[in-house]
């Protein structure tokens, strides 16, 4: 354990008072992914360690610098996991990287995405005053939800130094069945599925296959298993996608798309390799079309696009409307008045 909250609260309080901009990282493993930070870095991946863990409550809080597969081995050992399974992207990933990016794993659309299992955070803001939000709780909020808000704000309103999480207990069982059918098919069938209270944690389609993760009870994951058909699949497929260690993913391909889209889209019209996940709500597309095109497309379809990595670093993001954008720039002005946390990380000028 080691506690670096005064250390990091004294280099965000001098950075404030001289105007300079600080570039937060964790473990480093996600530095592809939005715009490149101005500043000199401010690493927090020392600060780290279990603050407390309550088994019987289904509780957490860990600082931010701890690795995620340090945290899930010790959750682990009491039969218990963060719901929204969280990607490493390699093992330096850390817990204040994935709720700053606000990313979940392949069993997000059946347990929850990120902020829907922080119950508390505490922060150092842009003045370097140390501040507290939510608790260890679920009922702990009146007004606003600050502490969810950490999710996805890429570390432009404050530096996260420890997050308290709801739990749940790890399902008993997990089976994999892979059946072959077209993209199509596939959505097709996952909507079908989607009417019907299934124990399924996880749908990818790799453009061949459908795989699907089934959890729950040993009698419930059996008997879906029967309904669906199929064939065995490799259990080790889900930390693959989650981690993105799948070939698809390979560093030298072209530029990687996430499209968030509603689940029942048809395949979109784009050129390249699609890679399904969320039963179809989140789909990857390794693609040189023109990034004009690529939004296009998912904006016609109900969703947006997301250069998740290569590509051009200056909007991988989905502009935003003006009245969102006026929503952001408040905050910004609230928290970090200065403007020196992980300044243009998440866009230009915030």
């Amino acid at each position: 354990m080691s506690d670096r909250s005064e250390a990091i609260r004294d280099r965000v309080r001098a950075a404030f008072e001289s105007g300079s901009p600080l570039a937060i990282e964790g473990g480093g493993s996600k530095r592809f992914y939005g715009r490149a930070p101005a500043g000199e870095t401010l690493k927090v991946a020392e600060h780290r360690g279990i603050v407390n863990h309550e088994p019987s409550e289904l509780v957490l809080t860990v600082r931010s610098g701890t690795p995620v597969g340090e945290t899930q081995a010790a959750l682990a050992e009491h039969g218990q996991w963060l719901p929204f399974d969280p990607p490493r992207h390699d093992e330096a990933s850390t817990i204040g990287g994935v709720v700053a990016c606000a990313l979940s794993g392949p069993a997000r659309p059946w347990t929850g995405a990120v902020r829907d299992f922080v119950l508390g955070t505490r922060i150092v803001n842009g003045r370097g005053d140390v501040l507290s939000f939510g608790g260890e709780v679920m009922k702990n909020v009146a007004g606003y939800d600050v502490s969810r808000l950490m999710a996805g704000a890429l570390g432009t309103l404050g530096v996260l130094l420890e997050v308290s999480f709801k739990l749940l207990p790890r399902p008993a069982v997990e089976r994999t069945r892979v059946l072959e059918l077209a993209a199509g098919d596939a959505l097709r069938r996952l909507t079908e599925w989607a009417r019907s209270p299934l124990p399924i944690l996880g749908a990818c389609h790799d453009g061949e296959r459908l795989h699907l993760r089934l959890a729950g009870a040993e009698a419930a994951v059996a008997e879906a298993a029967e309904r669906i058909g199929g064939e065995p699949g490799d259990e080790a497929l889900w930390e693959d996608l989650r981690d993105q260690r799948l070939a698809f993913f390979a560093e030298d391909g072209p530029p990687l798309w996430r499209l968030s889209v509603p689940a029942h889209v048809p395949p979109l019209d784009l050129p390249g390799p699609v890679l399904t996940d969320w039963g179809g709500a989140q789909r990857w597309l390794r693609s040189d079309a023109p990034e004009p095109v690529v939004r296009s497309a998912a904006a016609a379809a109900g969703g947006h696009a997301t250069c998740f990595r290569g590509g051009d670093r200056e909007r991988p993001f989905h502009s935003l409307d003006e009245g969102i954008a006026l929503v952001h720039a408040r905050l910004k002005a609230a928290f970090d008045p200065g403007r020196i946390l992980n300044r243009d990380r998440l866009y230009a000028d915030l």
